[in-house]
């Protein structure tokens, strides 16, 4: 017999029970359905943390502050109304988690000297303290508005227009999209090019209104709160913030390290203990996001665990359908021997009975898991995770999805190993005797 007849007789064969066959590959469809959903669930989420962590445009840096217990959260539909008596300086951020560093003492001088010192940092760039008041666009409304600092090292995530250009003398902004509809703006390409007014109050108690041009609008982000900033807004929101005053205070609170390059992990993390011991914290970004991935790759974990479980007991239905198979058709396998049909043809007949039912119970499984979980992202995205712009809850990876059905299929062949090894056993002469 043929190879392709092999495969014909055999995928005929898996249905001739159909109650059993149906109930081994439900089995099956089980275990390959979560272990698709769990595997998407990862990549997805995976994927749109470091998407974040992206947003930092240099990967040998190190913000760094002065050690303090003391940490700030905030929460916020969007950019609140401005009022003069109650609005704070806009270190905390508009509509997102405030700044690094907003609550640790400032950096002096000599702090700056300390941590330039430390072996494995090459620069040195203090944040310098932006504060602003609130931001206005023609007849709207004015709004609390917050400025990253940390715009240098960032890039944004753009929903429409272009990035800062640091090297430009004219003010230019990325509005976060949460300003859109305070702002009156139709659309994110609608803000793009227009000119929004700032005002900020300097130490003296007097304010100052400065003009600047939306470049781009960004998406929400993990780390980077606020709206973006060239240098020349920056250091134009600096040198008013301090009136021009002799020896005013212009201490920032964090300062972004540059570390040599090509340095290990390890001595990243020497640098590290360094700025620790010498009284200041600092973090990467993965550092930030390193209880989230943990978090997120145990619950992963635990849900594969539950797949993995459902494979074996669907392991233990395909011996059980198989070793009824071998038994019902005892005669039909003395006859195919008797007939010619070597022990290794018949060993392949099984086991290929075996592969139909992994290859049938994992293509169900992760067709239902594609549909179903893309119907839940949607429907996630729209609803309680409409702030995470940019999430794809699931992600479905072809190769990830290809190696769940090479993975069925092959325990489904282990499973079928024992039943087709007896099949093969089996002597023509007492087989055809067989009642």
């Amino acid at each position: 017999m043929r190879t392709i007849d092999l495969a014909r007789t055999a995928i005929a064969n898996t249905f001739r029970s159909k109650l059993r066959t149906t109930l081994t590959v439900l089995a099956l469809f089980v275990g390959a359905f979560t272990l698709t959903i769990t595997t998407a669930l990862g990549a997805g989420v995976s994927s749109y943390i470091e998407t974040q962590v992206n947003a930092f445009a240099a990967d040998n840096v190190l913000l760094v502050q002065a050690q303090t217990d003391a940490t700030l959260a905030a929460e916020s539909d969007g950019p609140a109304e401005w009022d003069p008596e109650s609005s704070t300086s806009s270190n905390a951020q508009a509509g997102g988690t405030p700044l690094a560093g907003a609550q640790a003492e400032p950096l002096t001088d000599d702090d700056l000297d300390a941590i330039a010192a430390i072996d494995g940092i090459s620069g040195l760039d203090p944040v310098r303290t932006v504060s602003t008041d609130w931001v206005s666009h023609d007849e709207s409304g004015q709004f609390e508005f917050a400025v990253n600092p940390q715009s240098a090292v960032t890039v944004a995530d753009l929903e429409a227009g272009a990035q800062l250009d640091q090297g430009s003398s004219s003010f230019q902004v990325v509005l976060p999209n949460d300003y859109l509809e305070a702002l009156d703006f139709d659309s994110a390409d609608d803000a793009v090019g227009a000119e929004i007014t700032i005002g900020m109050t300097d130490i003296t108690g007097e304010t100052h209104e400065l003009t600047a041009e939306v470049v781009g609008v960004s998406r929400s982000s993990l780390f980077a709160s606020g709206a973006g900033a060239n240098n020349a807004l920056v250091t134009e929101l600096s040198s008013l913030r301090t009136a021009g005053i002799e020896g005013a205070d212009e201490n920032s609170v964090i300062a972004i390290a540059y570390l040599d390059d090509g340095l290990s992990t390890t001595e990243i993390d020497d640098v590290t203990a360094a700025l620790d011991d010498a009284g200041f914290s600092a973090q990467t970004i993965e550092d930030q996001l390193g209880i989230v991935t943990t978090i997120i790759a145990g619950i992963t974990g635990v849900l594969n665990a539950f797949a993995i479980v459902a494979l074996i007991a669907a392991a233990f239905g395909i011996v059980n359908t198989l070793l009824m198979s071998v038994q019902e058709r005892t005669r039909e396998i003395g006859l195919m021997k008797a007939m010619g049909m070597s022990s290794g043809r018949i060993f392949t007949l099984f086991s290929l009975e075996a592969i139909t039912i992994g290859v049938i119970g994992s293509l169900l499984g992760v067709g239902a898991a594609m549909l179903v979980g893309s119907g839940i992202g949607a429907a996630l995205a729209a609803g309680p995770l409409a702030e995470l712009e940019g999430l794809s809850l699931f992600a479905f990876e072809p190769l990830s999805l290809l190696g769940v059905v090479l993975l069925i299929s092959a325990i489904a062949f282990v499973s079928g190993a024992l039943p087709a090894s007896r099949a093969a056993r089996q002597r023509p002469i007492e087989s055809l005797r067989y009642e």
